[in-house]
């Protein structure tokens, strides 16, 4: 596996949140950042990709872009699928799974076409072909160009590695940090949640704080790539070191259960020490001992009808606590519901995208600091 070389890497993006996505990319230097459909393209080498997998919090996957051929029937993708550079890629011994997709193409039928990649790379290559294998070969096919990818994260990054206990209806990892990076947050204030669930706004605020990357818990499809170079992989996972900070972090929830997760993760995610925990509701939240920060908050949507009614309250009590008690303080609401977050009465600025939130259509909606 050649570091020098230099190929298209792409970042999966969360639909709606690519604009955060692109700035942490440009942030963490990588080279040639832009906003395509789908996500954030950029270049690099390998050893890009190992940092993009890392340290990248808003990226869903990352995928290696193999490279392209024109076919426009089923016999000319068999010819080039054989004698493409398979080797450079992957290793023999390796499963991989094939997934194929074509649109405005002569080759329409994209089962057809992933049987031709599949007998392709058994044939010349060796490897076996699964549909349980955890390395994921993607075809795409776009106005007769075929394009080859191999996605080298595996399981999708929101997977942390270091959070087993889930909420119910649980925010990802991934849209909790662009969300606070939408709000403006860089680890140099305090976060309180007052609707925790598992903790994942106020972990992931926890970690930006002090350094740690995202990826640092997990293992990762490209370990199972050609000629990776694990003593490599191993110094960079090393590098870097846990920046000092001052700053806590806060979480509440009206349930316990909610509360021991978020405990119980912030331990394992290794950011105990800085994060805080209460059982409480919504009434009872108080602006902790400090300096100002960012209230941000995933309340509940209603998604049956009947439901708005009901949650036009929570919404309405959690703006009354916020604009009695929390002066200075910034929010942020993450809501499916545009009449639900006007129900705070918070001086709400321009709402943001919509963001797909597993398959529900959600918006940020903040407030500058409050009067």
């Amino acid at each position: 596996m050649e570091q020098t070389s230099d190929f298209e890497i792409f970042l999966v993006a969360t639909p709606g949140l690519e604009a955060p996505l692109h700035a942490e990319a440009t942030e963490k230097g990588f080279a040639s950042a832009k906003i395509v459909s789908g996500g954030v393209s950029c270049r690099g080498n390998w050893s890009d990709v190992w940092r993009a997998n890392l340290s990248l919090r808003g990226a869903n996957k990352v995928l290696v872009r193999m490279g392209s051929f024109p076919a426009v029937h089923l016999a000319q993708l068999d010819k080039r699928a054989r004698k493409f550079p398979w080797t450079d890629f992957l290793r023999p011994d390796i499963p991989v799974k094939v997934e194929a997709t074509s649109r405005k193409s002569r080759i329409y039928h994209a089962g057809a076409a992933r049987q031709r990649v599949e007998r392709a790379i058994t044939e010349t290559l060796g490897a076996s072909v699964s549909v349980d294998a955890g390395l994921r070969i993607l075809l795409r096919i776009d106005k007769d160009i075929c394009t080859f990818s191999v996605d080298t994260s595996g399981e999708p990054l929101h997977k942390r590695g270091h959070k087993p206990a889930v909420a119910k209806a649980p925010m990802r990892e991934t849209m909790a940090a662009m969300f606070l990076r939408d709000c403006g947050f860089d680890g140099s204030k305090p976060v309180l949640d007052p609707m925790c669930g598992s903790g994942t706004f106020v972990i992931e605020a926890a970690e930006i704080a002090l350094g740690l990357n995202p990826g640092r818990s997990r293992r990762f499809a490209f370990e199972d790539l050609s000629g990776f170079d694990p003593e490599a992989w191993a110094a960079m996972r090393q590098s870097g070191s846990v920046k000092e900070t001052g700053i806590q972090f806060y979480g509440s929830d009206r349930n316990a259960g909610a509360v021991e997760a978020a405990s119980a993760n912030s331990e394992l995610a290794g950011v105990a020490a800085r994060t805080a925990f209460q059982c409480r509701s919504v009434s009872d939240i108080k602006p902790p001992i400090g300096p100002k920060g960012l209230v941000i908050v995933n309340p509940p949507y209603g998604a049956r009808i009947g439901d708005e009614k009901r949650l036009r309250s929570v919404y309405g009590s959690l703006g009354k606590v916020l604009m009695a008690r929390f002066s200075g303080w910034r929010v942020g609401i993450v809501t499916s519901s545009q009449s639900l977050a006007r129900a705070t009465r918070l001086p709400l600025l321009p709402a943001g995208p919509v963001v797909d939130h597993s398959g529900i259509k959600v918006r940020l909606y903040q407030a500058a600091a409050l009067p």
